[in-house]
């Protein structure tokens, strides 16, 4: 069900701290904390004598206590006390632990076999450090839903015409044909729609006027990261193999599924931009846009899983779905792909 050798998204990195924070990921039930240096830690939160989680107990230092007999955790998941027999610490008293890793301003944890844990498989943000890009302080969202509902729905740039009707939707958002792209990372599908005014949203703060060439570029990345790419540039300068020009203003949208279980999905996001990046209201602006569409998405989204979990008469495809039954392939390939690699394994 899950791709695990992969680095998911489990925070951001400022609301980790000096504290036991209970999450679950992947349907695993975990506890975050930072070391006194700051160094994130992961462990499974659950203590291995009666499963009481962890983060109901105590940090000590840069140990975690349990809160029913003081069975205290290094980092590695190593038990390192047990004040009830100091002498004789239980040779099978360890937890799991994970790989977790700060970048991006986001805490990113490994849910697979520690030892591929390499740090330089996160998926790459373009342009991060270059100031000449503007970021959005970004957010994140709980979902009630799959998180291959998510993914589908960035997957489908058909669906802003109807969902988005005051923000992303705009002429041709609603017929114009699409390009479906496969890449080794996931899944492209894309469109320019040429000579139309721009969407209501990007109307504010693109800065040039009149007519514009459009594109809409939406792409998933396994295991489940959307990188959603808006360009908007004069009339007759857009297209697949045209350069950009001064005015070309392109903002691209970054969104990270993580699977909480099998019915609820962590979004989080952050938005990255080629134009007036220091503009603080438009930071904001652009901030205040993505969290309305976004709970409109999540409307939409919790009454899809609904109704596709509870289905009584059968469900159709749409042209449109093609990517992300494309998606969905690549997904259920590289899943059967690492299952069949631990099984051989084991």
């Amino acid at each position: 069900m899950f791709l695990r050798n992969c680095w998911y998204v489990a925070g951001w990195s400022k609301d980790i701290g000096r504290a036991l924070q209970a999450e679950t990921f992947l349907g695993e039930n975990i506890v975050l904390y930072r070391q006194e240096d700051g160094t994130p830690v992961a462990l499974e939160d659950a203590c291995p004598h009666r499963k009481l989680p962890l983060s109901k107990g105590n940090l000590k230092g840069d140990h975690v206590e349990c809160g029913y007999h003081g069975l205290t955790f290094d980092c590695s998941g190593t038990c390192v006390a047990a004040p009830t027999q100091a002498d004789a610490i239980p040779r099978r008293a360890v937890v799991q632990s994970y790989p977790v890793v700060d970048r991006y301003r986001l805490l990113w944890i490994w849910m697979g076999d520690p030892a591929l844990a390499d740090p330089d498989l996160i998926f790459p943000v373009e342009n991060f450090d270059d100031p000449g890009w503007g970021l959005t302080d970004g957010g994140v969202m709980d979902i009630d839903c799959h998180y291959l509902w998510v993914c589908d729905n960035l997957l489908d740039p058909s669906h802003v015409a109807w969902v988005h009707v005051s923000s992303f939707a705009g002429a041709g958002t609603d017929d114009e044909p699409l390009n479906l792209e496969r890449t080794d990372r996931g899944v492209i599908v894309s469109r320019w729609i040429s000579g139309q005014p721009p969407s209501p949203y990007y109307a504010k703060i693109i800065e040039f006027e009149g007519l514009c060439d459009r594109l809409q570029h939406y792409e998933m990345c396994l295991p489940a990261i959307g990188l959603n790419k808006s360009v908007y540039t004069p009339v007759g300068t857009g297209g697949y193999d045209s350069a950009p020009v001064d005015e070309t203003f392109v903002n691209i949208s970054y969104n990270f599924m993580t699977p909480i279980d099998e019915d609820r999905t962590r979004y989080f996001w952050f938005q990255h931009r080629n134009g007036r990046v220091d503009d603080q209201a438009v930071s904001k602006f652009m901030n205040d846009g993505a969290v309305m569409a976004f709970n409109e998405d999540r409307d939409v989204l919790e009454e899809v899983h609904r109704g596709m979990k509870e289905t009584r008469t059968p469900h159709i495809d749409l042209g449109l779905d093609a990517g992300a039954k494309s998606f969905r392939l690549m997904l259920d390939r590289a899943i059967a792909a690492e299952t069949a690699a631990r099984d051989a394994a084991e």
